[in-house]
């Protein structure tokens, strides 16, 4: 009894699996019968009686060959995923994190890879940003504003506050007592995220992993063995190398996205920092306020800027507007002092100008003094430009980012499409890409909308009512709308970041070779066909598709290390 139902399980369970298809063998099969559904490869119908079809319609395939995939092979599976995947997936290690979350972490790596429009997108703002603060700060010639541009552009991976409130930003910048605070800031954040050997060795093997696709393909007289040639190990290739681009653009940019080091570094200097009194000289900080002119702020409960107190870079993009509200602060400030500096004007009225690092009388200055040292000039005097802290320049910014981001996303991801769509015949695999793709833009909009919804509710006015803070409607529905699109983009970018990891493991297991995915069911409807023979035009045709599918991708991202390149040279002042 035991032995019967045993064999009865055998059976159910052999014929419950669906049926694999050897399609080089069916089409033989198919040539030695009269019947209708051959084709050549460009789906044009053939004799019943012809002996040497290339191709076949889908529906002579599921009726002869089955609607099964292609048997699995696990020698080939586990030599091209570990070949030409896993390479890819070891280099997501060498992504700068730094955040003391490790939630905060994971998330990084799902926007990474789930969009890399967003992370090219961060790195591009970041790179931007550092030229543009150089280029502001050099025309301040005030002591101490080389320091403040480079401790500005390092806290870009942190979320920088500013406070102009009881002179404490004005007593940074004019008494000399500071020097010392600028100086000791600058040394702890001077550290760098850089090269490594493991990250070295990690690039190495994707480059390496990358040319060998190339030669595998190109060492092969007939490719008939598509999947392995071509639209397997060629596609995920191309696919994947913004990756390439991001790590070697992060490591050259060297952020500093170390969540506890930032925080050492400001405890380790807030004892150093002095502010103007009202009736007295300037005295510790500390002494007479919590606060300080600058500082960041990691523990931000605001549930709207979540992603800010988030120091991976990839979270760049959330900072972006308040961190710039927060340097234009800080360099108008120091562009009155310069301004005052150049026409003599002494910190303390009716006093002679001495050189500042000389100047008794500025340790003498009141908070009044040292206020009105930063603040525009009297209306009969030539004024200082009045500038709006967001100017034209953060728009402009954001939309080379967004071109830049844009390109490398689809370079990489068309190069994967072309060299799958030429070809025969197009299916499910083009259909992957493009659907990574799309998906990966989509999240970077839903998060850039977030991000500029979540400042625009933070800067509008509020009133205070019984201790509760009203804010105007505009500003809450910005608010809600802001943390559904974050919320909501997060989510996407986990299910495109598994999306893109199982094409490629789909894709090795033979899983799209099947009638329906080859014969492009999908696109083609009812004039469906699956070639299975390439032909020699179809082999010239798939040669210079693929040529330039490694062109375009390659070629591409070599722009990008350059344009990283480029913009790491910023101008200094003399």
């Amino acid at each position: 009894m035991r032995k019967s139902s045993l064999c009865t399980t055998l059976v159910i369970l052999t014929f419950s699996r669906p049926c694999s298809a050897n399609f080089e063998q069916c089409l033989a099969t198919i040539n030695t019968m009269t019947i209708d559904g051959k084709t050549d490869n460009h789906g044009h119908p053939l004799p019943s009686t012809t002996s040497n079809a290339t191709a076949i319609t889908y529906d002579l395939c599921v009726s002869q060959c089955g609607a099964g995939q292609e048997p699995f092979q696990w020698s080939v599976f586990s030599q091209q995923f570990s070949s030409w995947l896993l390479p890819w997936l070891a280099l997501v290690s060498q992504l700068p994190f730094g955040a003391n979350d490790k939630l905060d972490n994971l998330e990084s790596v799902l926007l990474t890879v789930g969009s890399p429009t967003l992370a090219t997108y961060s790195l591009s703002l970041t790179l931007l940003n550092g030229r543009w603060i150089a280029q502001l700060f050099s025309k301040h010639h005030y002591p101490n504003a080389q320091k403040a541009m480079r401790i500005l552009s390092s806290l870009q991976q942190s979320p920088l506050r500013v406070i102009t409130e009881d002179a404490l930003l004005a007593s940074l910048v004019v008494l000399p007592q500071n020097d010392e605070w600028w100086s000791e800031l600058l040394v702890w954040l001077d550290y760098t995220y850089t090269w490594s050997i493991a990250a070295a060795a990690s690039i190495a093997w994707v480059i390496i992993a990358y040319v060998f696709t190339l030669l595998d393909y190109f060492s092969q007289s007939l490719p008939t063995a598509l999947n392995a040639n071509g639209q397997g190990v060629g596609s995920i290739g191309s696919l994947w190398l913004w990756l390439l681009c991001i790590v070697v653009g992060w490591l050259q940019i060297s952020p500093k996205c170390d969540s506890i080091r930032l925080e050492q570094a400001f405890a380790r200097t807030n004892s150093l920092a002095y502010v103007a009194t009202t009736y007295s000289e300037p005295c510790k900080a500390h002494l007479v306020t919590e606060k300080r002119a600058i500082s960041i702020d990691l523990a931000e409960s605001d549930e709207a800027r979540k992603d800010e107190r988030s120091t991976p870079p990839i979270f760049n993009y959330a900072r972006y507007l308040a961190w710039v509200e927060a340097v234009m602060i800080v360099s108008y400030a120091f562009e009155r002092a310069s301004d005052r500096m150049v026409r003599h004007e002494a910190v303390v009225p009716g006093s002679d100008w001495k050189e500042r690092d000389l100047d008794e009388v500025t340790r003498k200055a009141t908070l009044q003094d040292v206020q009105e040292y930063c603040s525009p000039r009297p209306s009969n005097d030539t004024p200082l430009v009045s500038r709006r802290a967001l100017d034209h320049s953060a728009l402009s910014r954001m939309l080379i980012a967004s071109v830049v981001a844009l390109v490398l996303q689809w370079a990489t991801t068309g190069s994967a499409i072309i060299i799958v769509w030429f070809t025969p015949t197009v299916g499910c695999r083009s259909a992957s890409f493009i659907a990574y793709g799309v998906l990966s833009t989509l999240i970077w909009l839903m998060l850039l909308t977030s991000s500029i919804l979540t400042y625009h509710s933070t800067k509008s006015p509020v009133r205070i009512v019984k201790g509760h803070t009203i804010r105007p409607i505009s500003s809450r529905l910005a608010r809600c709308i802001s943390i559904f699109l974050r919320r909501t983009g997060k989510f996407l970018a986990l299910l495109n970041s598994i999306w893109i990891v199982a094409v490629g493991l789909l894709q090795f297991g033979s899983f799209y070779d099947r009638c329906y995915c080859n014969s492009s069911v999908f696109g083609l409807g009812k004039e469906a066909y699956n070639v299975i023979i390439p032909t020699q035009g179809d082999i010239a045709s798939m040669r210079s598709s693929w040529i330039g599918g490694f062109c375009l991708a390659g070629g591409f991202a070599v722009c990008f290390i350059v344009f990283v390149n480029l913009y790491l040279d910023r101008p200094t002042s003399s």
